[in-house]
């Protein structure tokens, strides 16, 4: 989608047997994850005679006044565009992790290391497929990094709305070989993220050469993960948005995902419909995905596009 010509477009399908797909795209400019989903949770509660005039959608500042409380002028660096070039060489699979196996490898986490105890699902497999990829691609381990996307709301000065509107995210750069190692500093990260980025950010503590710093090291690492340099892995967790909440009318839909990125190495971590599963939607060169698909270690604990007809489907919603 073009966004000079349209910032968001819907197109619904429907089928003789009765169901339908509604798919939304929309210019991540102004559109996180968050925002779609509220923006589709919204939309059905409209469509059901339902609007909650306590719970409307918000702009996180009134944008005619913002000027400089957002980001302080100066000559901070541009932000790549992000254009995306169809690459007909990445393809885009889906590895699904049932409650039972993520449960194994939580059990790994916590058996192999002293300083991570109760690893999160996220954690465990975010870490896994961050071993697996680095293994199959033959890439070194300390000089592969991991970003995260991590949404900025809550973790603001003061706190956002769940409802903000707008692209509010910020990255997390990771490096770390073993499994427990990588789980613990995942959960290093965000501590230090809610520790020192939003005083840094917006709060008393402003620091307008560490947003630099910060801006710097991101625009970098967009650069990079352009070329064919394979030292970096794009994550993002979408896991615990209530994705599985539209309803129009017609009840909850029976799947929902994401479409595929024509980026390298991109990977989404989105729930299960039952809530306690983790569905891995992952971007690779062709030749890349032939290796990593066949990963004996990935394939103990995920199952690689299993068929989403199933019993809820079988007895419709």
């Amino acid at each position: 989608m073009d966004w000079n010509e349209s910032i968001l477009v819907i197109q619904i399908n429907c089928f003789a047997c009765g169901g339908f797909v509604i798919s939304v795209c929309a210019c991540h400019k102004i559109i996180d994850a968050a925002t779609a989903f509220n923006f589709m949770n919204d939309w059905g509660k409209l469509n059901r005679g339902e609007g909650d005039s306590n719970s409307k959608l918000s702009l996180p500042y009134n944008l005619l006044y913002a000027g400089d409380t957002i980001f302080p002028q100066g000559n901070l660096p541009n932000f790549p565009e992000g254009e995306f070039v169809i690459d007909k060489t990445i393809v885009c699979k889906r590895f699904v992790f049932e409650a039972s196996k993520i449960k194994l490898l939580k059990n790994m986490v916590n058996f192999d290391s002293r300083e991570v105890k109760n690893p999160t699902r996220v954690e465990v497999v975010t870490s896994l497929i961050y071993k697996c990829v680095v293994s199959t691609l033959g890439l070194n381990y300390k000089t592969t990094s991991l970003r995260m996307a991590v949404d900025l709301r809550k973790r603001m000065i003061p706190p956002l709305s769940e409802k903000c509107v707008g692209n509010l995210v910020w990255f997390l750069f990771v490096m770390n070989p073993e499994l427990h190692d990588l789980v613990f500093k995942i959960r290093q990260g965000l501590c230090e993220f809610r520790e020192v980025y939003p005083k840094k950010f917006g709060g008393k503590e402003k620091d307008v050469s560490f947003i630099f710093e910060c801006l710097k090291q991101v625009t970098t690492s967009v650069s990079e993960s352009n070329n064919d340099d394979q030292s970096l892995i794009l994550y993002a967790s979408w896991c615990r948005f209530p994705m599985y909440e539209a309803d129009f009318g017609w009840g909850k839909p029976i799947w929902v995902t994401t479409s595929a990125c024509p980026v390298k190495n991109a990977i989404v971590l989105m729930d299960t419909r039952d809530g306690d599963g983790i569905e891995a939607i992952v971007n690779m060169k062709e030749n890349d995905m032939m290796m990593f698909e066949h990963n004996v270690e990935l394939l103990q604990y995920a199952s690689v596009n299993p068929s989403i007809v199933g019993h809820d489907i079988a007895n419709g919603f």
